[in-house]
């Protein structure tokens, strides 16, 4: 249950982003916020999430294990419903460098890139989400990003510390496997870095390679202009919020940060775990997340179920 300071310091920021003009620097912070739409959601098929949805979300929800036990194949239910994957790397402490690996994936003939999630009881990781400034987007390692690109720095130092390993790992199995697809995932913070994995990869792997990626529970990872790019250049993206999830809603918009478009709204979830999914037209839909009210936002919403019984966080790995 989240404290009484917290839930008054997001009623805080809900005031200020109702009442924030268009952006402006204050102390080096963006203030203003984007444009937000009201298209009619429509619904998911059931067979569109078992198809299109389960696969990464199994992945996101192993990467909560340790590298050890998914490397091995040996994290239990979450490692036997993906156990034909070859993991080509691992590694993270699950504080300052969440978990992560990269993952041959035969079933689909894809790469994969699974980064582990904010993990409450690590301090370090903890502290990734808080670093709430914007920074201009690193050009070293996103070479194709247009000026005036910022993203959270929280977010992009963490996404630094496993960015070359990730790069060479992921060229290196394209190059072996012959494979032409690569798929970024993650859930919360592992959301946040997935993303800008996906921006990497897509900006340095040969326009051959489709990317794609799939991202649960995940907040606002960069500017206007980050959010155009990623509609831009990976207009598959997808990401799904889970009822009244908090966390697709911080940093606030006020604060000049912006969803991309993509967004799969689950609206309810079923004893049995099974979600009700809407695609959500446009950025920033008042009709999905981004019309949630704080005061009613539940941080269970945010670990699952999702759908298909699909929870995440340290709890659903029993090893």
């Amino acid at each position: 249950m989240r404290s009484v300071s917290s839930t008054l310091s997001l009623l805080l920021l809900v005031c200020l982003a109702r009442a924030a003009p268009a952006p402006i620097p204050l102390f080096g912070i963006n203030l203003g916020s984007g444009p937000t739409t009201d298209g009619t959601p429509t619904p998911v098929s059931q067979s569109v999430v078992n198809s299109q949805l389960q696969r990464p979300a199994f992945f996101s929800r192993a990467v909560y294990c340790s590298p050890a036990s998914v490397s091995s194949l040996s994290c239990g239910a979450p490692c036997d419903v993906i156990n034909t994957m070859k993991v080509l790397a691992s590694g993270g402490d699950g504080g300052e460098t969440p978990q992560f690996f990269v993952s041959q994936d035969p079933d689909t003939q894809t790469i994969v890139v699974a980064h582990q999630g904010t993990d409450p009881e690590k301090i370090l990781s903890i502290a990734n989400d808080v670093e709430i400034a914007q920074v201009d987007i690193d050009n070293a390692r996103f070479p194709s990003s247009a000026a005036g690109v910022k993203v959270h720095d929280g977010f992009q130092q963490t996404q630094n510390r496993t960015s070359t390993q990730v790069l060479s790992t992921v060229q290196s199995a394209l190059s072996s496997t012959g494979f032409k697809r690569v798929l970024t995932t993650g859930h919360s913070l592992g959301a946040a870095v997935a993303t800008l994995d996906a921006v990497m990869l897509r900006q340095q792997l040969s326009s051959d390679v489709e990317v794609d990626s799939v991202v649960f529970g995940l907040p606002r990872v960069g500017n206007q202009a980050f959010a155009d790019m990623v509609d831009a250049i990976i207009p598959s993206f997808t990401h799904v919020t889970n009822q009244n999830d908090p966390v697709p809603v911080v940093p606030p918009r006020f604060l000049a940060y912006q969803h991309p478009q993509g967004e799969v709204h689950i609206t309810q979830v079923s004893s049995a775990g099974d979600g009700t999914l809407e695609a959500c037209p446009g950025q920033e839909n008042d009709q999905c997340s981004e019309g949630n009210d704080l005061i009613d936002s539940s941080v269970s919403d945010h670990l699952g179920p999702y759908f298909n019984d699909i929870s995440f966080g340290g709890s659903a790995c029993p090893a």
